[in-house]
């Protein structure tokens, strides 16, 4: 697919990234997996998804927590 004509996305877009982590990751984490995962880890994830334009300097826990929520709701409606 190609990336060039889509919207960039920030961290409050909190679902485009849990589409975005369970389109990379599928099924390889469930949903305690996905509570799991270290916030340092999921930086680093969040940092590479394409058209991500968020900085690491914006980040916060509250947001982190966030996006591991939508990432479940996003596993739980594709299993």
């Amino acid at each position: 697919m190609n990336n060039e004509f889509q919207l960039p996305i920030y961290w409050k877009d909190t679902e485009d990234i849990a589409i975005g982590l369970y389109e990379k990751f599928g099924d390889d984490f469930d949903e305690s997996k996905i509570y799991r995962i270290r916030f340092t880890d999921l930086i680093e994830w969040i940092l590479s998804l394409p058209n991500f334009k968020g900085t690491r300097e914006e980040c916060n826990e509250s947001y982190l927590e966030m996006i591991q929520s939508a990432w479940v709701y996003e596993w739980r409606d594709n299993n």
